[in-house]
């Protein structure tokens, strides 16, 4: 029998298959990694334009709790103090983000938390249901009247393409509202963007390790098969198994990114676009990530779309139908026993990047110790 000449053949050079790639390489297992883009990193890739890290395929700020994972990452990379503190504009006016003691004040004028929070109960109590059945009657039930129609009502239905009152309630399991003046949006005790981009962090995780981009899995599946031990796969796993219980829902996104021979655009990282009038859901400007003083500036218009196979697939629409279709493919991965399925795509899910990386070096573990 033919020897092979990989442990691991890696389908998918973004955060899952890097970290993998790299942990088991230091196994002194021999990795081969592949991408059908014409670049590694994935979602998280960063182009270089202008003296500016963009931020290909949408922000990626990166935040955690877990000082173990922000350990491994500053491994590769070192990360600046940026707080991520968007934007929002509703009606023509500029509200702060998350919901804070400066969103209450520019809505209402409201200067004390219990002036604040007096408002918010009264309209929960008022536009509240006991079992919502909707987004709607559960962002009601959670905010009151004037946050989900000002925040949260026309932006989701973009985001989604469906009425709020057509989506689920489990979309919005909770909306945090603090009654402090903070406008860092995430709790997480560590937080920031890798100086030089996240080209830096994919560049140290795969450094010796072959790679190969431009390659279509699906296209020379058997010869690529034939080269490892075993296949981690981190693709869209109906695709995998041919779509033979159905297909998987996801939405889209179409980034439009524009340079402007201006220094600044709009003061922040992030600003969005709230009201239906605007077909784009937020507006990046790529510079403020690293606080640039660069005579030019790039942003990019983030357009929600619905999917099909020739768009990139972002967010699993995770409802009932779509997670019996998934149970199915999930169970048959477990069959699969030279296979090893992971990151979101593969596990149809949401992830942050901690997660994905969480992720991969517990399934690393996982395999390390039954060895």
């Amino acid at each position: 029998m033919k020897e092979k000449r990989y442990d691991y053949l890696i389908v998918g050079a973004g955060l899952f298959g890097s970290v993998f790639a790299h942990e088991m390489t230091k196994r002194n297992k021999k990795c081969l990694v592949i991408d059908k883009r014409d670049h590694l990193g994935g979602n998280v890739y960063c182009e270089q334009k202008e003296g500016m890290n963009i931020h290909k395929y949408g922000a990626h700020i990166f935040h955690t709790n877990d000082k173990k994972i922000w350990d491994y990452v500053n491994q590769f990379a070192v990360f600046n103090n940026y707080i991520n503190s968007p934007l929002s504009l509703s009606k023509g006016k500029l509200y702060n983000l998350p919901f804070n003691m400066n969103t209450f004040y520019q809505l209402w004028g409201t200067k004390t938390p219990t002036e604040a929070k007096k408002i918010i109960d009264k309209q929960i109590q008022e536009y509240g249901v006991e079992s919502p059945k909707n987004l709607e009657e559960q962002a009601l039930s959670l905010v009151g009247k004037d946050i989900y129609e000002t925040f949260i009502k026309e932006y989701t239905e973009k985001q989604w393409g469906k009425k709020a009152t057509e989506l689920p309630a489990f979309i919005i399991k909770r909306l945090p509202v603090r009654f402090t003046y903070d406008n860092n949006y995430f709790n997480d005790r560590y937080q920031g963007i890798p100086v030089g981009g996240y080209n830096t962090i994919i560049d140290g995780l795969l450094r010796d390790i072959e790679t190969r981009v431009g390659v279509d899995f699906f296209e020379s599946r058997e010869e690529l098969e034939s080269l490892a031990d075993k296949v981690v796969y981190t693709g869209k796993i109906d695709e995998f198994f041919e779509y033979k219980y159905g297909q998987l829902e996801y939405r889209s996104l179409r980034f439009e990114h524009e340079l402007h021979d201006m220094n600044n655009y709009q003061g922040n990282a992030v600003v969005n676009y709230n009201d239906t009038s605007y077909p784009y859901t937020r507006i990046i400007e790529h510079k403020h990530f690293e606080f640039g003083k660069q005579d030019k500036t790039i942003i990019t218009k983030e357009y929600p779309e619905n999917w099909n196979k020739d768009k990139e697939a972002y967010y699993p629409i995770n409802n009932d139908k779509n997670q019996t279709i998934f149970k199915k493919y999930r169970e048959e991965s477990k069959l699969s026993e030279n296979y090893i399925f992971g990151g979101r795509l593969a596990e149809y899910r949401y992830y942050d990047m901690h997660q994905i990386i969480g992720s991969s070096l517990a399934k690393v573990g996982e395999i390390s110790k039954d060895k």
